[in-house]
């Protein structure tokens, strides 16, 4: 057996450092302990942050349209602190090592949010329903929920790029069996933030806040212990240095050289000769026309010196092509931004129309609002097998892509199903109103309208998410440079991160427009005499421009060649 048929040719080393051992490495023997791990850190994450907005309107006596906004501006942060993450992996530590650091972090956050919501002294006191939070409990609270937002955003950007890791780029067989691990990925997370909405969501609202978060503590714990256990299979990436760096570099040689002119033959621009990129583990890539002005950053000159080049003045055509990859990918990450302010919906308004709207299952049973997201979880555990095992060989009969569609064609799916979600809520809350005009019941807490009619929109949202968010993770591991993958994933996350931010500005927005002139608004914390239909007409109408701008931007896309494959 030749030496290339027993160790990995991506570069990647075991735990202790030597080459990869094909057989004894990586795959799905690898992948089952990190996509466990996934499972229980997002049934923590989930867990916690589910019904987080009816945490804080009971114990901490925020309004409807302030815990929205906490909860987003939050969520926010979850998946901004990826980009932290995402810098150490690529830079420093590989993105083993970030997993590790940064879990130990989380529990933390998750053990202190815990002890404030079920020791006395940290939670607050309450007397016949209303509680009496002090600046201190308030202050714990959040210093919990921010030490949990960088815990999970040091993980986010990783675990998803490192067990796409363990498939070998460069071996045909491994390599198709990558896409079918992120839905498989995705898939682990739906199953634990479907245990969050039912079970956890449940036991808070019934038992108690400190057991509803107690568990979720439990859960990460046990993710942290399975990452471990696997850490004899898996197979690691160098980190490749500072990608940061290497843009910089990029950019100041390209304006040293302005007035340099580009050879028409692409050859002649600069180029290391060894086979293997002189970043450390990343593939040479092809040159690529579009953003021509950064090529002159690779061209020679007669004051560069190649034997001792100065990355500052002359960069590989591989170090330039990196910097355009990332370039061209930012147009379609921009577009993600409004579809996840969609999909932060379902922790937000839809929990707050939930819970206008009768709970009940049964003659005793009642189901908290925040559980509805429950729906979302088994859409998205019904789409991914019917994706994976009908649309996908269904659609490669016509097309003939080896994945059915591109990934871009994918992603534009799930935005025009988004669409869908918001006319679908809008028209829920417009029955609604109707109810409530026609039987005068402004002032009932709770209407005699079941809470099952927001199912529907769940769904939709929960099918959207199977098109659009695992596009979005297998489009930003395959079109990245191989040495800024885990950058390039904290990018795609940080789409959820604006889009929570957006939900908070155009709710301040709403707020304030509306409630000028002594008026409700829209979103009053009695919402039977509010429009919250207008917000969803409003998300409507701005996902469908957002949709024709995604159609102009895909059509322009060029995707990344590695420079020994064949298109």
């Amino acid at each position: 057996m030749v030496e290339n048929d027993i160790y990995t040719n991506d570069g990647t080393t075991d735990i202790h450092k030597n080459p990869a051992n094909k057989q004894k490495t990586g795959k799905w023997k690898a992948c089952r302990y990190i996509l466990v791990t996934e499972c229980c850190e997002r049934l923590a994450y989930y867990g916690m942050s589910t019904n987080l907005v009816n945490y804080l309107i009971v114990r901490f006596n925020q309004g409807n349209a302030a815990a929205s906004k906490s909860v987003t501006n939050w969520q926010g942060t979850c998946y901004i602190t990826p980009l932290i993450g995402a810098f150490l992996a690529d830079s420093y530590l590989g993105r083993y090592y970030t997993i590790a650091t940064f879990s130990t972090i989380y529990v933390l956050g998750m053990a202190l949010l815990t002890l404030s919501a079920g020791v006395k002294g940290l939670k607050p006191e309450c007397v016949e329903d209303v509680c009496h939070p002090t600046a201190f409990q308030t202050t714990t609270c959040f210093i919990a929920l921010y030490l949990i937002a960088l815990g999970t955003g040091g993980i986010k950007p990783c675990v998803s790029s490192f067990g796409a890791d363990q498939f070998d780029d460069n071996d045909e067989a491994e390599k198709k069996k990558k896409s079918s691990f992120f839905n498989w990925f995705y898939l682990s997370i739906n199953i634990g933030a479907m245990i969050a909405s039912s079970v956890l969501v449940w036991i808070q609202m019934n038992v108690g806040w400190g057991w509803g978060f107690g568990v979720p503590t439990v859960a990460m714990a046990i993710a942290i212990a399975a990452f471990y256990f696997g850490s004899s299979l898996y197979r690691l990436q160098m980190p490749g240095g500072s990608p940061l760096t290497r843009i910089v570099q990029v950019l100041v040689a390209s304006v040293r050289k302005c007035n340099v002119r580009v050879p028409a033959d692409k050859a002649l621009l600069y180029e290391t000769a060894d086979v293997e990129s002189s970043i450390q583990g990343s593939r040479k890539l092809e040159h690529t026309e579009k953003f021509r002005f950064f090529d002159k950053a690779a061209v020679k000159t007669d004051d560069d010196d190649t034997a001792n080049v100065n990355p500052w003045k002359l960069c590989t055509t591989t170090q330039v092509e990196e910097f355009k990859s990332i370039v061209r990918v930012l147009p379609v990450w921009a577009t993600g931004i409004l579809f996840s302010c969609v999909y932060s919906q379902m922790s937000t308004m839809f929990v707050i129309q939930g819970n206008t709207m009768d709970q009940h299952m049964g003659s005793t049973f009642k189901i908290p609002s925040a559980s509805l997201s429950l729906f979302d979880t088994l859409s998205v555990i019904f789409w991914v097998p019917v994706y994976n095992h009908a649309i996908v060989p269904i659609a490669r009969k016509y097309t003939g892509h080896e994945r059915g569609v591109t990934t871009l064609q994918r992603m534009g799916i799930g935005l025009v199903i988004s669409i869908l979600a918001m006319f679908v809520a809008g028209i829920l809350e417009v029955i609604r109103l109707d109810y409530v005009r026609t039987n005068n019941y402004y002032d009932l807490e709770t209407i005699p309208m079941s809470i099952f009619w927001q199912v529907p929109q769940y769904f939709l949202v929960g099918c959207a998410e199977v098109f659009t968010f695992i596009g979005q993770l297998e489009f930003f591991y395959d079109q990245a440079p191989d040495a800024m993958r885990s950058l390039c994933s904290a990018l795609s996350l940080t789409t959820t991160a604006l889009g929570n931010y957006l939900s908070s500005f155009l709710v301040m927005v709403v707020t304030n427009v509306t409630t000028a002139n002594g008026n409700l608004g829209w979103i009053p914390d009695n919402l039977n005499r509010g429009h919250l239909d207008y917000f969803y007409w409003l998300l409507a109408i701005l996902s469908l421009i957002n949709f024709f701008v995604y159609l102009v931007i895909a059509k322009w896309y060029v995707y990344k060649k590695v420079a020994d494959q064949k298109q």
